[in-house]
């Protein structure tokens, strides 16, 4: 009996280190999944900054384009009114000879047409650079093409305006040319 009971001891003990050795298993099977579980964190957060990341750089994109776009939008027919610019000056300066001249029918469809040039180019977004003589010279709206001497109170204003300037948009796509006094 005694063999049986040293064998059932033996037994026990063979039981209880592979219980023991069960529960180091597991307590490491338990650590792997906490680090795993910690690396897929970490992972799914670098992850989640990176979509941000790029999320937010596409939207810098589309921003950026749609404002380009609209910029070409409103500057697409620069060139066209551009190279319309001396049809206009010679209309102001027809129109300038015919008021000292007599009106008859043909002059007043000549006007009628300068009128309806000019109110198309409006609608295309052209305006007309205002300035005027007496005003203070301004290099940002205006180009000096001389200066002439005048009086104390036309120091460095507008005496006269040579060529006028046109703006599309708020972009001037030409100076007006001035006289100024020195």
């Amino acid at each position: 009996m005694k063999a049986q009971e040293n064998n059932q001891d033996n037994l026990e003990e063979i039981k209880d280190g592979e219980t023991i050795q069960e529960a180091v298993n597991q307590e490491e099977s338990t650590e792997e999944q906490t680090n795993s579980a910690e690396n897929i964190q970490e992972e799914l957060q670098k992850e989640k900054e990176k979509f941000l990341r790029l999320f937010a750089e596409f939207e810098n994109y589309k921003r950026r384009t749609a404002k380009e776009r609209l910029e070409l939008f409103a500057t697409a027919s620069e060139d066209v009114i551009t190279a319309l610019l001396p049809v206009i000056d010679d209309f102001d300066r027809a129109l300038a000879q015919i008021k000292e001249e007599d009106k008859n029918q043909h002059t007043e469809g000549f006007i009628l047409i300068s009128n309806k040039f000019k109110d198309t180019l409006i609608g295309k977004g052209l305006k007309e650079v205002e300035i005027q003589q007496g005003d203070t010279f301004n290099a940002d709206i205006s180009e000096a093409i001389t200066q002439i001497p005048a009086g104390d109170d036309m120091k460095g204003k507008v005496v006269d305006i040579v060529e006028k300037g046109y703006q599309l948009g708020e972009k001037i796509i030409r100076y007006p040319k001035v006289v100024i006094g020195q």
